[in-house]
């Protein structure tokens, strides 16, 4: 099981909504604490993930006599559907309750957008290339979510370690650029790093992705995996005919086997794009489609109180019946 690290400020509260820690202080003043069971369900269809690191959370916080009820991580979920349930007092809890949803809220988010695009895709690799869009900070938990979302890994180091993955990433263009050459930047790649990692040139820096993606072939020969490319919207961005274009060169000069991958601006849109026009990718990159993804909204209700059902008017009181939910033994939980 993936260990997400806590911080002070999540413990200390700091991160919650003030009016959490305010009730906390009153209840404990009043010797007012009851053993309360709250549910928590999501605004909207799409994939649960965050659950891995709420239950770090709650073994560290909860009593040994709690009972906590869960989806999987990674199963889909539909709006409404309770998929998470938490009997325990109130005191032990009460104070996480934004910490809970919105480490919910954000991963689930990121997590059905890389399915999206995974499906898109119908069995082409995806890789996350989104953490340069989002604070460092959470840079992770995105990469995660999306490799737990179906994306094969990630490009950090921290994000793939989550998911027991090796994170995946060659060259960049500041390195071309400095090099002044892509075939002498792609050799020097081949040099250092170790054999186990892709060779994979980056063709768009310099020359005519076609006529680089040959430069590149002929001097690296069977060492070369493959070519990505990565053209920017000032020239159009990588297109269907483009790759063809590649794949047709590639193979025309003998080289069958060198693959293509495609970033820049990947979406679900484009991706079906590219297989509706026969286009032949062997894997993508998408960023911004995954790293921005809107959130999906998670409520938490007080369903149970002391026993008793209750809850604000508009919604139904009692234990509300999901028998996907499975019980977690928090005390064998690695946290």
């Amino acid at each position: 099981m993936p260990k997400f690290k806590l911080t002070h400020p999540t413990l200390s509260g700091e991160t919650a909504d003030v009016y959490f820690a305010r009730t906390q202080t009153i209840l404990q003043k009043e010797g007012l604490d009851r053993v309360v069971t709250m549910e928590i369900f999501p605004s909207r269809d799409g994939i649960f993930c965050g659950i891995k690191e709420v239950l770090g959370l709650l073994a560290a916080v909860l009593p040994e006599d709690a009972e906590v009820c869960t989806l999987d991580e990674g199963k889909p979920m539909s709006g409404g559907e309770i998929v998470l349930r938490i009997t325990a007092p109130y005191s032990s809890f009460g104070l996480y309750e934004t910490t809970i949803l919105g480490i919910l809220a954000h991963e689930s988010g990121w997590a059905t957008a890389a399915r999206e695009c995974v499906e898109a895709a119908e069995g082409i690799p995806i890789i996350s290339f989104g953490a340069r869009h989002v604070h460092p900070d959470v840079s992770a938990r995105m990469e995660y979510a999306a490799i737990v979302g179906g994306c094969v890994t990630g490009a950090t180091t921290a994000g793939a370690k989550l998911a027991g993955k090796a994170p995946s990433g060659t060259i960049p263009h500041a390195m071309i650029l400095i090099f002044g050459d892509t075939v002498k930047a792609t050799e020097a790649f081949d040099k250092h790093m170790p054999p186990e990692f892709p060779r994979i040139a980056l063709v768009d820096t310099f020359k005519d992705e076609a006529e680089e993606s040959l430069r590149v072939a002929e001097a690296m020969g069977d060492r070369l995996w493959g070519v990505r490319l990565d053209t920017p919207p000032e020239r159009g961005r990588v297109t269907p005919d483009l790759v063809k274009e590649v794949r047709a060169r590639l193979d025309q000069a003998g080289f069958p086997n060198v693959k293509i991958f495609v970033s820049g601006g990947i979406t679900p849109e484009r991706i079906r794009q590219f297989i509706a026009e026969g286009a032949p990718v062997d894997g993508y990159g998408v960023g911004s489609h995954i790293s921005s993804a809107r959130p999906i909204d998670f409520t938490g209700d007080l369903k149970v109180v002391a026993g008793k059902p209750l809850l604000k008017r508009g919604r139904i009181p009692g234990i509300t019946h999901n028998p996907r939910l499975k019980k977690v033994e928090l005390s064998k939980l690695e946290v």
